[in-house]
């Protein structure tokens, strides 16, 4: 027995006992100064944290992401150069679900991957969706407690999902993806992910592109139908996560390539949409998808809720070479996420192992606060600037921001946030019904539509699902009233 270690408090201490309470004699009260059982319970109190409240339910795995082609001529990002290898965490997920809801419900997938790089953590935070619900991020709290419950019966309804999608006519486009085939997945391992937004990449020269990230999962893409979903939710509320880390453990590992989309700087002010609305896609006719490399999962997590529950993503967290765009969205997500993080977590959530960066330093003056266990030398200042050198501290680097910005283009700014001539609500969603789905999903996506039709109760919002649809397409719009009718 000599092997195994005591069991301790949190400082380290050796326990009595495990089974046992503290009490005055065999037989009476527990004493409040048995510190390892109030230690214990006040632990057990406070086990949770808040649920993030979209993208709650999620499972994720760590990895490796390896360049196997030559991007330079777009990005100095350490990251993407050719040959480099990066550690790699992504957490799947759905978006209305809770802690404990099925995997199945038919949904969008969260799709949030980091790369440990040795500039900084690099997050591209998206779904298995190249689209969105909105263009602007002063609705998204709106978007997501139309999706939740309601005040008085804590019931989920169709009413005010609908109520909202139809007043919201730019959801249109994602709507259409999330009732189609792709509300559906198969696994976490069978779907694509999207960075959805526009992103920027700087080259060494300090040109400047517009990207899109693409991982397409050489699984392939596959999906369920709804009786299917509907069983696997009533048996295993956890299938997906279930399935994916079971995958890893047989060694079964899943792989995703990386491919980018790249706009030239100066095409965004003139091409015929606008490229920074994301409920657009790019046509890949006009810019093609290129590869950068692949990512492989390969770890489970030792524990799920030091490594999976507490990773705290961000689209904020960008690396030399690679930026945001003036999407709306986009910028309202910059200091949303790490709000949310910093309310849910703590306010040194970047300082959990998760959350560090393992391919770099961290150097500042942020001082202090709850849950802060990395402190400065007993030399480092904790202000700048201050008369002390290389003592003092760290110096900022003038030439981190080399790139520039977009910020002080004014043509720039002012054609992302002006109509296009191609700018519509509906026009993608029908582009996407009529020439990408196929005969079948079109038949599954009437039967899901239909569905959708009896479960609204109130005729003036049922009425205005109809004028949706048939604004994405007239003939599907008759063919869901005469559906509804019969």
């Amino acid at each position: 027995m000599s092997d195994i270690k005591p069991t301790t408090t949190q400082t380290g201490t050796p326990v009595a006992s495990d089974e046992f309470s503290l009490t005055v004699g065999t037989d009476g009260p527990t004493v409040l100064h048995d510190r390892y059982l109030v230690e214990k319970l006040a632990s057990f109190n406070r086990e949770r944290v808040p649920e993030r409240n979209p993208h709650a339910k999620g499972g994720g795995a760590f990895g490796e992401f390896v360049v196997t082609e030559d991007v330079s001529k777009y990005t100095r990002a350490a990251v993407f150069q050719p040959g480099a290898k990066s550690e790699t965490l992504i957490r799947f997920s759905s978006v209305a679900g809770e802690q404990g809801s099925p995997d199945t419900w038919r949904d969008v997938r969260g799709f949030s991957l980091r790369f440990y790089t040795t500039e900084g953590n690099l997050d591209i935070v998206g779904n298995n969706t190249p689209t969105f619900f909105i263009r602007d991020g002063i609705k998204f709290p709106d978007f997501i407690h139309s999706q939740k419950r309601l005040g008085d019966s804590g019931l989920r309804d169709a009413d005010m999902q609908w109520d909202f999608w139809t007043l919201s006519p730019e959801s249109a486009h994602q709507v259409t993806y999330l009732m189609g085939d792709r509300g559906l997945s198969k696994s976490w391992r069978h779907l694509n992910g999207y960075g959805s937004h526009t992103y920027q990449w700087i080259n060494a020269e300090g040109e400047r592109f517009w990207v899109k990230y693409h991982f397409i999962s050489q699984q392939g893409v596959e999906h369920m139908s709804a009786d299917e979903a509907e069983k696997i939710a009533g048996s295993d509320a956890d299938f997906y996560r279930r399935d994916l880390f079971d995958a890893i453990a047989r060694e079964e590992y899943p792989s995703w390539d990386v491919h980018v989309q790249i706009m030239p700087y100066e095409d965004a002010k003139t091409y015929r949409f606008n490229p920074f609305d994301l409920t657009k896609t790019w046509p890949k006719a006009d810019y093609p998808r290129i590869k950068v490399g692949t990512f492989t999962l390969n770890r489970n997590p030792e524990n799920f809720f030091a490594q999976i529950e507490q990773a705290a993503f961000s689209p904020g967290n960008q690396v030399p070479g690679t930026g945001i765009s003036p999407d709306k969205m986009l910028m309202a997500r910059v200091f949303s996420y790490a709000d949310a993080h910093r309310y849910r977590i703590g306010t040194n959530f970047n300082e959990l192992p998760v959350n560090q960066p393992h391919a770099a330093e961290v150097n500042n003056y942020m001082h202090e606060g709850n849950m802060r266990y990395h402190f400065n030398s007993a030399q480092h200042r904790t202000y700048t600037p201050n008369s002390y050198g290389a003592a003092g501290g760290p110096v900022a680097d003038p030439l981190a921001g080399v790139e520039g910005s977009w910020e002080s283009d004014g043509e720039l700014v002012r054609s992302a946030y002006a109509l296009r001539s191609e700018d519509d609500d509906f026009g993608q969603a029908g582009t996407l019904y009529r020439d990408v789905f196929s005969a079948e999903s079109k038949a599954t996506f009437h039967d899901v539509l239909n569905g959708q039709a009896h479960a609204i109760t109130v005729p003036e919002i049922r009425e205005r699902f109809f004028q949706y649809w048939t604004n994405v397409d007239a003939e599907l719009g008759q063919i869901l009233r005469d559906r509804f009718a019969a």
